[in-house]
This record gives structure tokens, C-alpha cells and sequence, in this order.
């Protein structure tokens, strides 16, 4: 985490709304899955004690209200988008119908260096060279992928292969729904992820242009070593959690910490989830991305997702209150 922000207010468990109706045990679970990375001195005793814990609701919410405190950091309300792991059609080769690439990583690229732009690899900047691992037959799903960054694709042998982030190529990520209403052919209230994709798709040479406005592009690698039933992998290295992990800006929050979420909207959602994610729009210290699961309905159910509310993070307790004292 970087310097304490310039608000923070510590809070006791009672003032979080729908604190005792949650599942507790389902967070310390996810909790559980990267605790042990977060190389902090006063988190490793705290993740000793989480795995010893009994496997049930009280116990688990025990747990959470003993070793930590929550902490509201900068100023509700939040906001809250939502993000899922992509099931698409694809094959190992470029025929007819699969002709739009996913590129590895090229080699010569350096971690923060500015390479190629959107517009030029997709002109054919990079094409040729053996680093296309699957083809795809709809060029919005490779941008929406590159936006999840992670999916699995179906082959046209009936094989699965899981891809995740590789990089990306050192542009700054721009938001094609800004663009849209910037330009003023939607209004806020009308972009969304489902929108993008009608709009790009019925208009494919003003569409693909309006792409090109975001020059953030992201490389994949394949992943051969989760289980039909693992989530994608995170920024932690480890698979995440439907509905229990989300992106966070690490600048404020601590990756692995519990978060409570308050989300308002049409589809509330009052529960303790962990950061185990990043993502290139998700900025700020109130600001989440809320991981729904994989496939089409789950990504019908994260598309739609803007909603305010509250972030509310749980610290250990001589951290929680020393952010007071600075």
C-alpha cells in the first residue's frame, strides 16, 4: 500500500449494514487462498490463526471481529463495476470463420515500456511471427478479453484451454464508454460492457475506430494448471472467487485484504469479499471491480454493473488505528 490516504475512519462491526447476515466462512475460505502472500509483519500471525479456525459461520465471523477493524478510507460513495471470465469459440489455427489472433507476450517487450498501440498490432504490427496461441471469430470478444483479461476458449477439437494476462503493451488504458459519451451518441446512463458490444458490432468500421481510442493492449499466456472448477487467476497468482474477490486499486488497498462491500443499485450486495485483483480502470480508494464468475450469465450479470455504495476495509487492529495517528 502507498502513504495513508487523507481521510480514514475507523468503524465498529455493528455499523456494517448486513454485517451478521453474510456468509462468513465462504470469505474466510477465499481469505484463505492468499493470505499466506501477504509478506506484511502483523498480517503473517493473522493468516497462522485463519487456517486453524473451525469450518463454520460463527466461528469465521469470530475471527474476522477479533483480529481486525474496519476502516472506511477516503470518501463514499464508492463505485462498483463487475467483471467476469469469459467462455468463448475458438481454434489453434486461423481459418475462415476464426481469423482475430490472441498474442502472447512478445519477447523484446520490457515491463513499463511503451510498445506498439492497439490500432498498429491489430494492423498487423506483430502478425507472423508464432505468437498467436488461439483465433477467435468475433473481434469484440478479443477486446472484451483483453478488458477481463482472462477467459476460456473452446476449441474446435472440443478441448479447453484457459488463457490469462501475459502484460500489456505500456499504453495507458482509455475507456471506450468515456469515448462514447464524450462523442455524445450515448448518454452515462446508457453505456455499458453489452452496449459497447451492440454498438461496435452494428457498426463495424465506426466501431472498430472507436476501439482504437483505447491503445491499452493486453497479451495472454496459457494456463495449464487450473481445474474446470478453479476461477481465473488474479493478480496474486492464485485462482479468484465468484462473487468473493475483487479488483482494487493496490495504491490504497492492501492485495489479499478483507473488504466489506456495500453496493447499492439494482442488485444490492451487502459482503465480505478479499482483494485479490487489479485492474487498468480500477482506480481510487472507494473503487472496486466485483468478479461474478464465468460465462455468458455471469458476464450478462457483470456488464450492467455502476453502481455507488461503500468500501469498507478490515485491517489489523494497531494498523487500523495507527492510519488515525498520521
Amino acid at each position: 500500500m502507498a502513504a495513508v490516504p487523507v481521510s480514514a475512519e475507523v468503524l465498529d462491526f455493528e455499523a456494517l449494514d448486513g454485517w451478521r447476515d453474510d456468509s462468513h466462512l465462504a470469505a474466510l475460505e477465499s481469505f484463505l487462498t492468499t493470505c499466506d502472500l501477504i509478506d506484511k509483519p502483523d498480517w503473517q500471525p493473522i493468516c497462522a490463526v485463519a487456517a486453524d479456525v473451525p469450518k463454520d459461520d460463527a466461528s469465521a465471523r469470530s475471527f474476522f471481529e477479533l483480529f481486525f477493524k474496519p476502516v472506511v478510507v477516503g470518501n463514499p460513495p464508492a463505485l462498483f463495476t463487475g467483471y467476469f471470465e469469459p467462455e468463448l469459440e475458438g481454434s489453434p489455427t486461423r481459418t475462415g470463420r476464426f481469423r482475430f489472433p490472441l498474442y502472447a507476450r512478445p519477447p523484446e517487450l520490457r515491463e513499463g515500456a511503451v510498445y506498439h498501440s492497439r490500432q498498429a498490432i491489430e494492423n498487423g504490427a506483430i502478425a507472423g511471427r508464432g505468437l498467436e496461441i488461439a483465433w477467435l471469430d468475433d473481434a469484440v470478444d478479443v477486446y472484451f478479453l483483453q478488458v477481463q483479461g482472462s477467459g476460456r476458449i473452446r476449441m474446435t477439437d472440443g478441448s479447453v484451454v484457459r488463457v490469462g494476462y501475459a502484460g500489456k503493451n505500456g499504453h495507458a488504458y482509455r475507456s471506450v464508454g468515456q469515448e462514447m459519451v464524450r462523442r455524445g451518441s450515448h448518454s452515462i446512463d446508457q453505456v455499458s460492457a453489452p452496449e459497447i458490444a451492440n454498438y461496435v458490432r452494428s457498426n463495424p468500421t465506426a466501431g472498430q475506430e472507436l476501439l482504437y481510442t483505447n491503445p491499452s493492449y493486453v497479451f495472454f499466456r496459457k494456463i495449464g494448471t487450473l481445474r474446470p472448477e478453479d476461477g481465473p487467476i488474479g493478480a496474486m497468482g492464485r485462482s479468484i472467487t465468484t462473487l468473493r474477490s475483487i479488483a482494487i486499486d493496490p495504491k490504497f488497498t492492501q492485495l489479499g485484504a478483507p473488504v466489506w462491500i456495500e453496493k447499492d443499485g439494482r442488485r444490492p450486495i451487502r459482503s465480505l469479499m478479499i482483494a485479490q485483483d487489479t485492474g487498468g480502470a480500477i482506480k481510487g480508494m472507494q473503487r472496486a471491480d466485483i468478479f461474478y464468475g464465468t460465462g455468458a450469465d455471469a458476464g450478462d450479470a457483470a456488464g450492467t454493473v455502476k453502481d455507488p455504495g461503500r468500501m469498507v476495509l478490515l485491517l489489523p487492529i494497531d494498523r487500523a488505528f495507527a492510519m488515525l495517528e498520521d
